[in-house]
């Protein structure tokens, strides 16, 4: 089994402590920290990128939402920049129409020479899909977000045709230039609906970084689903990395990130992520319930960067050797990709590429 190792792009900005405004912290609402780390300006974005195309990881996921800037525009500057890495963009169905984002996936692999990849993501937040103009709730959106698909997918087919669906109608609809290859579809959740649209729509699902045990559940729940629809998907585990040389540095480190945190803004965090609608979300509060005392959630495993930020809220934290066991884990309940990320970016990717990788062995390359 071929492992594919990714990157992130801190579109929200980026830094050395969860105190200094980094990417994550406004998920879930109006969030202002003080922003004393790096700004997410196209400098620091191209120098990231560059990097993470130097060190052999396979794409970068970039995020959407309100709390970054657009994802289309971030990677479509970078294209020009960067020579094999892949571009995981993540957008909403909902706030742009599928014939538009056909055209523009299509447009992207002609420019990238195809690089494209796609994360569909059906938004977390009610309020904020409202305050995009998007009325409907959690599951209307996967149920929208399937027939968005089934109508990208035929217009990548190079057919013309026309729909009336539930949520789109179309006449006529057809892409002059399909793209070449067809982008991939990566799509997470741990709701029933995600799952079964992930089931029959996605080449990927893909999962926050939950202990093995709970992630082979799922994993287990949406094969089968896969399997009733005569498909097989690959799965991901989006997590962060603190890797070091010796666990004593990296679990020092790990307690620096959340340092300049008191009790009032952990509170402050926890009672914002709680009105999420995501279930995901959820559970990955419930790992920890706010709770300093609860933040080692398995080996090697730390919920510290969930207290206040939004979407993944788990690392591995060890030296590179432990690392690289816990990530022999995961690959043996059956993750293929590791979307991958660490505070801050720059600093990280070169960790783990140069520390981890090299004890990963041939299945890693």
């Amino acid at each position: 089994m071929t492992t594919r190792y990714h990157w992130f792009l801190p579109t929200g900005g980026d830094g050395r402590s969860l105190a200094s405004g980094v990417h994550g912290l406004g998920i879930g609402g109006v969030l202002e920290p003080a922003r004393t780390g790096r700004p997410a300006s196209l400098t620091y974005l191209t120098q990231l990128a560059q990097a993470v195309d130097s060190l052999g990881y396979e794409a970068v996921l970039t995020p959407t939402g309100a709390h970054c800037a657009d994802a289309w525009v971030v990677t479509a500057a970078l294209i020009a920049q960067t020579r094999r890495l892949k571009f995981l963009v993540a957008f909403r169905p909902g706030l742009i129409e599928p014939a538009l984002a056909a055209h523009m996936a299509a447009t992207f692999q002609q420019l990238s020479d195809g690089r494209l990849q796609l994360n569909v993501v059906t938004g977390s937040s009610g309020a904020e899909q409202r305050a995009y103009g998007d009325q409907l709730d959690h599951d209307a959106r996967y149920a929208r977000a399937e027939e968005f698909l089934q109508i990208v997918r035929r217009l990548w087919s190079g057919a013309e045709f026309d729909h009336h669906g539930k949520f789109y109608d179309l006449e006529n609809a057809v892409l002059r230039d399909p793209p070449t290859p067809l982008p991939e579809v990566y799509l997470g959740g741990s709701s029933e609906a995600a799952m079964a649209v992930a089931a029959r729509q996605a080449e990927v699902y893909l999962s926050w970084g939950e202990p093995p045990a709970l992630l082979a559940e799922k994993i287990d729940r949406v094969r089968e689903l896969a399997a009733e629809q005569g498909r097989r998907l690959r799965f991901g585990l989006r997590i962060h990395v603190v890797t070091r040389d010796t666990a004593a540095r990296a679990w020092a480190d790990a307690d620096r990130l959340i340092a300049g945190l008191d009790d009032a803004a952990i509170a402050a965090g926890q009672r914002r992520l709680r009105t999420l609608e995501s279930v995901g979300q959820r559970r990955m509060l419930d790992l920890h319930d706010g709770s300093r005392d609860r933040l080692v959630v398995g080996p090697n495993l730390w919920a510290g960067i969930g207290l206040v930020r939004g979407g993944a809220g788990t690392a591995l934290v060890g030296s590179h050797e432990e690392v690289a066991e816990r990530i022999a884990e995961y690959r043996a309940v059956g993750v293929e990709e590791f979307v991958l990320s660490g505070y801050p970016h720059l600093e990280e990717a070169y960790a783990f590429a140069e520390g981890v990788r090299p004890l990963l062995g041939e299945a890693a390359a």
